[in-house]
């Protein structure tokens, strides 16, 4: 049975597609810790990450770390965090999490709720730093 995250790569469920390649889908996390927070997703559907093939695996952090660009491009931040959590969705995937403060990579707070239309200004403002990269 396909992931929610196959489902939403194939377009069966949408998302705030922030970038896309032959391999990899990003898209903004609908229950965010800070504007911004991306999923970055294998189009190849796997559970775990380190059962991903050497050279994939590092396209996939090669393919993170210019979305983490686009997304600094547009969201004031001291950094991007990296999570690999993951056991919310049998699909492997990365978080992207702008650090404005710090503590924001704690899945435990309370998330931003934001609107349809904020999430798709960034979503969109980062989907155009992506394509200038």
């Amino acid at each position: 049975m396909a992931s929610i995250f196959t489902k939403i790569i194939k377009g069966e469920i949408p998302s705030y597609k922030v970038a896309e390649d032959e391999n990899f889908y990003a898209f903004l996390d609908i229950n965010p810790l800070s504007k911004g927070h991306t999923l970055v997703v294998p189009k190849q559907e796997v559970d775990y990450i380190f059962d991903l093939e050497d050279e994939y695996l590092g396209a996939l952090h090669i393919f993170s770390k210019k979305v983490s660009k686009a997304i600094s491009a547009v969201i004031p931040s001291k950094r991007i965090g990296i999570v690999v959590y993951g056991l919310d969705v049998p699909h492997a995937h990365i978080h992207l999490i702008p650090l404005i403060v710090g503590n924001e990579i704690n899945f435990n707070r309370e998330k931003l709720k934001l609107t349809s239309e904020e999430m798709a200004k960034i979503a969109n403002k980062i989907l155009a730093a992506f394509s200038e990269l």
